[in-house]
């Protein structure tokens, strides 16, 4: 939990206090999700340990109030040094600068100096999806037996709705037993980043792969309890399911990006491709903004022009 972060910081207990404050708001009232929360929690424990030793000792409220733009830079410059890259500069500084705008909001300083400071230019990268029949080849690899014919199944389940249905690995793996049960359904709905709600649309081959799962699971999957299981029959962690994938892509001959993460790119660049409108992935992919989809334009332009240059006689 937040609160307990606030035994561990660098901070004076004024200072530590209104942090706290402030990460159980973003957790309960805000309703940010988990993992952005500890990232927040994150950045400004380190940006108040390099306040620590910038000042000479812990920081309250006043000393934070005092700062410059001159100690933003300073702190961005340490974490550089220490091998920090863009996008981690930056997104630190995002964590620091809604810590900065929150005490300001309060009274308590002035924001300006942080939000003032030019973010670290980002490096251009785009998603790297499979093709489609290498899509295949991994779900119908999934689907041979490894150790036990359940897990091979179990693997070949999850990976079908993450390019069947474009889920992130947390949605699926977040999946309890009365999940796609009824093979009459056309959609179902899932909570995503944010805590925003989207329709999957639901393919025969997905109920044919977690049909084969349920018939072969040796553990009993209640209607409450996680759909997807690990050996010993807890919850499935994603971290097994990106090892296995792993073992799968050294045995196809696969890249380091075929990641289970990879067919959810695939699910969107395939759409698209196929004369899927970006307004219909976005919401199929349960995108905030329009623009984060748009990334899958420049993904099949250059899948375009990768073609081109193979196949045109003078290229």
């Amino acid at each position: 939990m937040p609160q307990d972060h606030a035994l561990f910081v660098n901070a004076k207990p004024d200072l530590a206090a209104v942090r706290t404050a402030w990460l159980e708001h973003l957790s309960s009232e805000r309703r940010l999700s988990p993992k952005t929360v500890e990232a927040y929690e994150r950045d400004t424990r380190q940006f108040l340990a390099f306040l620590t030793d910038h000042l000479g000792g812990p920081p309250g409220l006043k000393d934070v109030a005092d700062l410059k733009s001159l100690d933003f830079r300073a702190f961005l410059t340490r974490r550089r040094s220490a091998g920090a890259g863009a996008r981690t500069l930056g997104r630190g500084l995002a964590g620091i600068r809604s810590f900065m705008r929150h005490l300001e909001r309060q009274g308590l300083a002035n924001a300006a100096a942080a939000t003032a400071l030019r973010t670290p230019r980002q490096p251009k990268s785009l998603p790297k999806p499979l093709t489609a029949a290498d899509a295949r080849k991994v779900i119908d690899a999934a689907e041979q037996p490894n150790e036990e014919p359940w897990i091979a199944a179990r693997n070949a389940a999850v990976l079908t709705l993450l390019y069947g249905g474009g889920l992130r690995i947390g949605e699926a793996l977040a999946l309890t037993g009365e999940a796609l049960s009824d093979r009459s359904e056309k959609a179902f709905t899932v909570t995503g980043k944010g805590n925003k709600a989207r329709m999957v649309p639901l393919l025969p081959v997905i109920f044919d792969a977690v049909d084969l799962y349920r018939r072969l699971c040796p553990h009993d999957l209640a209607p409450d309890q996680p759909l997807f299981r690990g050996a010993r029959g807890g919850a499935l962690q994603a971290g097994v399911l990106q090892r296995d994938m792993r073992n799968l892509r050294g045995a196809l001959g696969l890249p380091d990006t075929a990641t289970p993460h990879a067919l959810r790119h695939s699910f969107a660049t395939h759409l698209l491709g196929n004369g899927g409108d970006l307004r219909t992935i976005q919401e199929l992919l349960g995108h905030a903004s329009l623009s984060t989809t748009q990334v899958y334009t420049g993904v099949d332009a250059a899948r375009l022009l990768d073609v081109y240059r193979q196949a045109h006689p003078r290229a």
